[in-house]
C-alpha cells in the first residue's frame, strides 16, 4: 500500500478521516526514525512497568483478576503469571502508570503509550502477532489520540477530564483494530464502542486512580475493538454527532485542528520521556534547579527563598502545597523543588516516598518555594530563582517540551532508565535482554522471545 497522503483539514467527518488514515499505515511505509520512537516507547513502557509491579494498586488488581480466574492468555509484565488479555490490558496498563513516570506527549495532554502498549502486548501473545505488526498499531494509536485531543480542544482537560483515560481509550481501540485488521468501517464502530466508555477524572490525581485510568483506557479499548469484530454496532460518527463524544466533553471542537498536517508527520516523533519519576510538569523546574545546584555547589542551608514561575495550569495538576504521601509528592511542585534542591536522585522512584515527603529538612526546604503563576507561558517551561541568605539570586529556565532528535542518545538514556527500574525486579542480566529483545522488535516474528526474556 502507498505511502498514507495529507488529508484536507476541512472534512467534517472526523471520525471516518482518523479510522481511514490510522487503518491504511503499514509497516513498511514508516520512517526509521518513527520506527526507533516506536521502539523506545517500548522500552521505556516496560521499565516503568515492571517498576510499578509491586504497587498496591496492580497487587489488588491482579488479585481480583486471579480471584476472578478466567483463560491464561497473556502475561502481567515482569513476572510469569498469565491472565486473560482484558485483565492483562488493565493490570498492565494500571501499572505502567502507578509511578507516573511514563512518557508524554504535549498534543495529547497526557500520556500516549500507557494505554495502548498493554493491549499490543497482550494481543500479540496471544494472537502471534509480529513485532513489524504491533509497531504500526501503535503508530496508529498514538496518532488518533494525539489528534482526537486536538479535535477536542483544551476545554476537554480543563473541564476535569483526564486525557490519557478518555482518549487514551481511543489510541487504544485503533491500535487493536489495526492489529485485528479491521476496514476503516470497522474501525469507526470500535471508536463508537470506545466512546461511550471513554472517562477518567482529573480530581483523582494523587490517588490510585490515576493510574487505573491508563489501565481502564487499555481494557476498554481492547474490548470496543473486540466487540466490534463480534458484530456489536455503534454509532460510526462517535467524535463529530450531535450528542457524541465532542458535543457532550468539550466546548470547542475543531475538525481542522484534528485532521491539520494528518499524513505529514507521526504524532509518535513528539513523545517526550521523563528521566525524574514525578508529574511532567514538574520536569522543567527540576532540570532548572538542579542545574543551578551542580553549578553552584549551593547547600540548603544556603538557601533564602525559591521561586518558580509556571503555566498557570500546572497549579490545577502539580500544585499540591503540602504533599503527604509519596504519591501526591509527585504532583506537588514545591516538594520536587526541593528534591532538586536538595541533590536527591529525582529518577529513582523510590525517592518518592511517604517518609521522604514528611523529612522535617525536606518540608523546611519546600516552605521556602514559592510557586507563581504566568498565564503567558508556554506548558512545559519553567523560569527559577534561588535567593541565598548572603544576597546572591541564581536564576535559571528550562524547557522541558522539546523532544530529543538525537535518537542513539536517547536510546543510552532510555536504556540507563530502564535498568534503574528493572534491575531491582529482574536483574541487570534480564534487563539486558528485554532491552536487545525491544531494539530487534522490527525483526520479529513473534513477541515470545520479548516475554520470555523478562521469566
Amino acid at each position: 500500500m502507498p505511502t498514507p497522503q495529507p488529508v484536507a483539514a476541512a472534512r467534517q467527518d472526523v471520525t471516518a478521516a482518523l479510522a481511514e488514515f490510522a487503518m491504511a499505515i503499514r509497516f513498511g511505509d514508516l520512517p526509521a526514525d518513527v520506527v526507533a520512537v516506536s521502539k523506545h516507547c517500548f522500552l521505556d513502557w516496560l521499565g516503568v512497568t515492571i517498576a510499578g509491579r509491586e504497587e498496591p494498586l496492580v497487587r489488588m488488581l491482579l488479585d481480583q483478576a486471579l480471584s476472578e480466574g478466567g483463560n491464561p492468555q497473556a502475561t502481567v509484565v515482569g513476572e510469569a503469571t498469565k491472565v486473560t488479555t482484558s485483565q492483562a490490558a488493565l493490570i498492565n496498563g494500571s501499572a505502567s502508570h502507578a509511578l507516573d513516570y511514563d512518557d508524554v506527549q504535549e498534543r495529547l495532554h497526557g500520556h500516549p503509550t500507557a494505554p495502548i502498549a498493554p493491549v499490543l502486548l497482550a494481543m500479540a501473545e496471544h494472537g502471534g502477532h509480529s513485532g513489524r505488526d504491533v509497531i504500526a498499531a501503535f503508530v496508529a494509536g498514538v496518532e488518533v489520540e494525539c489528534r482526537i485531543n486536538q479535535f477536542m480542544g483544551e476545554g476537554h482537560y480543563e473541564r476535569g477530564w483526564h486525557s490519557t483515560a478518555t482518549n487514551g481509550t481511543f489510541g487504544a481501540a485503533v491500535a487493536a483494530s489495526h492489529l485485528l485488521g479491521f476496514s476503516p468501517a470497522q474501525c469507526a464502530v470500535a471508536m463508537g464502542i470506545a466512546g461511550t466508555q471513554a472517562a477518567g477524572l482529573r480530581a483523582m490525581f494523587g490517588t490510585m486512580c490515576k493510574p487505573m485510568h491508563a489501565g481502564k483506557a487499555a481494557q476498554n479499548g481492547l474490548f470496543a475493538a473486540q466487540m466490534a469484530a463480534r458484530g456489536l454496532t455503534s454509532r460510526p460518527d462517535v467524535l463529530e454527532r450531535p450528542l457524541g463524544f465532542g458535543a457532550t466533553q468539550s466546548d470547542g471542537v475543531s475538525a481542522e485542528r484534528a485532521l491539520v498536517g494528518l499524513g505529514e508527520r507521526y504524532e509518535v516523533s513528539d513523545v517526550l520521556f521523563k528521566y525524574h519519576a514525578a508529574c511532567h510538569g514538574v520536569h522543567a523546574s527540576v532540570e532548572a534547579l538542579q542545574e543551578i545546584a551542580q553549578n553552584t555547589g549551593l547547600a540548603a542551608n544556603d538557601i533564602e527563598a525559591v521561586e518558580v514561575a509556571v503555566q498557570n495550569e500546572y497549579l490545577n495538576i502539580c500544585g499540591i502545597d503540602r504533599p503527604e504521601t509519596g504519591l501526591e509528592g509527585k504532583f506537588s511542585l514545591k516538594f520536587c523543588s526541593a528534591l532538586a534542591l536538595a541533590g536527591a536522585d529525582t529518577a529513582d522512584p523510590e525517592t518518592y516516598s511517604d517518609r521522604t515527603v514528611t523529612d522535617p529538612p525536606m518540608v523546611a526546604l519546600q516552605d521556602r518555594v514559592t510557586i507563581i503563576a504566568r498565564p503567558e507561558m508556554e506548558m512545559k517551561t519553567a523560569d527559577v530563582a534561588v535567593h541565598l541568605k548572603s544576597g546572591v539570586v541564581h536564576r535559571g529556565s528550562w524547557d522541558a517540551g522539546i523532544p530529543d532528535t538525537n535518537l542513539p542518545r536517547q536510546h543510552a538514556k532510555l536504556s540507563a532508565k530502564f535498568h534503574t527500574c528493572a534491575d531491582p525486579a529482574i536483574g541487570a542480566d534480564r534487563s539486558d535482554k528485554v532491552i536487545a529483545a525491544v531494539d530487534g522488535l522490527d525483526q520479529a516474528e513473534t513477541i515470545a522471545a520479548l516475554v520470555a526474556a523478562w521469566r
